[in-house]
Formats: structure tokens, sequence, C-alpha cells
């Protein structure tokens, strides 16, 4: 009797497990506190969550936090004086596979004190949740939605978290996983069906589609543009009215 040999869909059908395997330290040499102040006052004043500091690029310190205290941290760097990062440049995802844990990643800037930070929050595979931020940069909204759409994240807490770049009813999954297979979850016919079936009139306004309709022109309309005379662009005629 012969072992069943389970293809790579077979695998990805039964989703990731975790791994004991480390994650990686995200490259960079081991950082010193003392050469960045935010470092070092989230060390003083979240010694137990802070789990790791590295450094990259010779000068972008990476600090690893507890996931269950993000909100509490990233709140005290926007609003403590010595930190003040009133910019929230990026919220992005890592998925490193082989049942690691999914990170969420944030890339801050201090305009006041022209400080750079990024930290990072492991989150385990059985549960892939994080506060949203979006309470207090606005930029975060339309970034954590590209989280949750491309990594399965979901943000506690948001105003409006759906997806933002695959159609909100797509049911293959979460593509930037590296549990997602490269020709998708299913068949090329399947996935053009799917597509035809798009109802793709209830992703605009009303305004929107009538704007992209072709526009009707009487034939006086004709005649002046032939006799080289402007004629009024819709919304022009619509402000008029």
């Amino acid at each position: 009797m012969t072992d069943e040999k389970k293809s790579g869909l077979d695998a990805i059908d039964e989703g990731p497990t975790a791994s004991d395997a480390a994650t990686p330290t995200g490259g960079g040499t081991a950082g010193d506190p003392a050469d960045h102040a935010s470092v070092q006052g989230l060390m003083a004043q979240f010694s137990d969550a802070v789990m790791r500091h590295r450094v990259n690029a010779g000068d972008q310190h990476v600090v690893w936090i507890d996931a269950a205290r993000s909100h509490e941290m990233l709140t005290w760097l926007r609003d403590d004086p010595d930190q003040l990062y009133d910019m929230m440049s990026d919220v992005t995802g890592l998925d490193y596979g082989s049942g690691r844990p999914v990170e969420v990643v944030y890339q801050m800037y201090s305009t006041t004190h022209k400080h750079i930070l990024r930290l990072r929050c492991e989150l385990p595979l059985d549960a892939l949740e994080i506060d949203s931020v979006c309470d207090l940069w606005k930029s975060a909204n339309w970034l954590e939605r590209e989280v949750y759409d491309l990594f399965g994240v979901t943000f506690k807490g948001h105003p409006d978290l759906r997806r933002i770049l695959m159609p909100d009813d797509y049911a293959e999954g979460h593509p930037l996983r590296k549990d997602f297979p490269l020709r998708g979850r299913f068949s090329r016919a399947e996935q053009t069906r799917r597509a035809l079936e798009q109802d793709v009139e209830r992703f605009y306004l009303a305004d929107d589609l009538q704007a992209g309709a072709p526009q009707e022109m009487d034939a006086s309309a004709v005649g002046a543009i032939a006799d080289g005379e402007t004629e009024a662009t819709p919304a022009q005629s619509r402000e008029d009215d």
C-alpha cells in the first residue's frame, strides 16, 4: 500500500498551520535604543510590550511591539510632545509563509521632530485581528482596507472595513498570502464565469455612469463644430442650468 501524496493545491485547501520556526528578524543589525529617541521612549514607557529592535539600511529603526497594546503605544507616539508622529505614511502586511505569523507594519513620520519609525506587530494565523488606528490617522483608512483585502487581517473598530482592490464578493481569499495559489483557487473557466456575472453598475454612482455614457449631439451642434465654433461641455451646460 502506497502513501497518498498530496498536491500543492490539496495543502492549500487545508489552509496554513502554525509553525515552530522563528519568524525572520527582518534583516538589519541589532539596534542601540540610545540612537533613536522614540525607541528609547518606547522601551521606557512600554518595556513589557517591546519585543525587539533592529536597524535596517543604516538608519531605519524597526521595533516589534505587542499587537494587543498597539493602539495604546501608537496613541502615545502620536500625542507625546517628544514624539508627535503626526503622519502615518504606510500600513502594510507581511506573510513569510510556512505557518509563521502574519505581520502588520506601520511606517510613521514626525514632521515636528523629523523622526522616522517603523513598528511591526506579529499576528498568529488563528487570530488575524488588530485594533484600527483610523481614529488616530485618517490616512490609515484605505491602507488598513488594503491589508484586510490582500492579507485577511481584520482591523477592529475600522469604520468601513471592506475590500478595496478586489471585488466585494471576491471569494478566492486574500491574494498576497503565501498560501494563495498563483493561478487562483478557481479554474480559468470559473474565474471567467464569475467575472462576466459581475454587476459592475452597483460599484458606481448613477452620476458616474451618466458621465461616462455617450453624449448625444443634435445636427445644429455638429454644424457649429464644423464651422469652427466651440460647444459648451455637458458639465458647463449643467452649471448654466
